[in-house]
């Protein structure tokens, strides 16, 4: 990877590491004066205090912040109740990239295994934690969310133990063995064993059942690339081959590589049209990621003796339909902007989160993670993407809640794709790329 490429790529998700790299110091220093009887308030309080990327903290009083939500610390009983009171704080900040994580949270070892391998800070910090140097938790491979007080499945990661279930997307999650469900606790001790969920697939309560699921170990540092390569498949569809492949993170030049290989060369090379899918998971991507599609350059093709030619193509000329939702965040944002900006093809889904910031991991005096919001972003130097996101061409909305494992988002992607393969010009989805 050459320098230049390696600065690109951390431009936008990933600036938060080039930074810990440029400010070692600065990381340890806020390391130095705090000991492991630190407060956890004050530590949180003062790395933002110090790091925050906005002098005038996006219109907030964090002085005054800081003593309100400190005496409410103070009185709060319980460990989670402190956590939930200091993120209530940072939330008030109004901006992304800036939260609190513990290692209860799969997003903790997620973020972890982004930051993890190319910051020796917090290979030191966090040596006792993780001595094997593998970023790792014991769980089944789903995403969920929480709606009025229930929990539903909303994403499940590709060739997890979800998956290999009858679990859908849409399903809600009553108990795991008779208890409450938590997303690391419920799983922790637990990989390679069979563990029974309770869940409803719909809103009759008749419809409960149980299905029985094995988690595995995951760790951060692989997970992500491992489902991503899973994801992919060929659709067929009126005699033609819909590529699809979900990029679950993209955080790292390991992800552009897997997905370039598989279009230029490997399962996808054929297929007549492409779905690109951006939604849930992590930012990350380098502008340069759009390059496949909009650049040009020569072809080559290859005669040998004794076997037939072959051609290879660096850019992508076929159709292409990017799928984005509200999970779609950071970097992968830009790429949404850039794909309505450059007319690279439909974008389908629900409007990203609008979350455009570039973030920083900072390790607490108790391990937990703090992310902070370091530097502001600019597309095309004038256009902020943070808190408005990108709105699609194509709006589908999607409900998760008893969704019975439909995805309304990409069978309609899909479908954009093959309108695409059997008129002479794209579908009719003028890009407006003003957000």
């Amino acid at each position: 990877m050459t320098t230049r490429r390696y600065l690109v790529w951390f431009g936008v998700f990933g600036l938060s590491v080039l930074l810990s790299l440029w400010l070692t110091t600065g990381l340890g220093s806020v390391q130095s004066a705090s000991s492991a009887q630190t407060d956890l308030f004050d530590a949180v309080w003062e790395t933002v205090n110090e790091n925050f990327y906005d002098a005038n903290f996006n219109g907030v009083d964090w002085s005054a912040a800081g003593t309100q939500y400190r005496q409410q610390v103070a009185q709060a009983s319980t460990q989670p109740q402190k956590i939930d009171l200091i993120n209530q704080m940072l939330s008030e900040l109004n901006t992304s990239h800036t939260h609190l994580f513990t290692a209860n949270e799969p997003a903790y070892y997620q973020l972890l295994g982004i930051f993890y391998p190319r910051s020796q800070d917090l290979h030191s910090q966090l040596e006792e934690t993780f001595p094997e140097g593998k970023i790792e938790y014991t769980g089944i491979g789903i995403v969920i969310q929480q709606k009025s007080k229930k929990t539903f499945v909303k994403a499940i990661f590709d060739g997890s133990p979800a998956a290999a279930t009858d679990l859908k997307v849409g399903d809600e999650i009553l108990s795991i063995e008779g208890q409450p469900f938590k997303h690391i606790e419920s799983f922790a001790g637990k990989a390679d064993q069979s563990v029974s969920l309770q869940v409803q697939p719909s809103l009759n309560p008749a419809s409960q059942t149980e299905i029985t699921v094995t988690p595995r170990i995951y760790d951060g540092l692989t997970m992500f690339l491992e489902a991503m390569e899973e994801s992919v498949d060929i659709v067929e569809k009126a005699g033609k081959q819909i590529g699809y492949v979900h990029i679950w993170s993209y955080a790292g030049d390991q992800y552009q590589d897997s997905l370039e290989a598989a279009l230029m060369f490997g399962r996808l090379k054929d297929t007549d049209a492409l779905v690109l899918d951006l939604r849930e998971g992590w930012g990350g991507a380098p502008p340069t990621a759009l390059h496949i599609f909009t650049a040009e350059g020569p072809s080559v093709t290859n005669v040998g003796r004794d076997r037939p030619p072959f051609t290879y193509h660096s850019q992508w000329n076929k159709p292409v339909v990017l799928l984005i939702n509200e999970g779609s965040r950071s970097a992968k944002e830009i790429l949404a902007y850039g794909f309505k900006r450059y007319n690279i093809g439909p974008v389908v889904g629900t409007t990203t989160a609008g979350a455009v910031t570039a973030g920083r991991a900072f390790i607490m005096p108790d391990k937990s993670l703090l992310y902070v919001a370091v530097g502001d972003v600019y597309v095309d130097e004038t256009v902020r993407l943070e808190g408005i996101g990108v709105t699609p061409d194509v709006e589908v909305p999607f409900q998760v809640e008893y969704a019975q494992g439909t995805d309304p988002q990409k069978e309609r992607a899909i479908a954009i794709a093959l309108q695409a393969l059997n008129s002479d010009e794209a579908p009719d989805t003028e890009p407006n790329i003003e957000q």
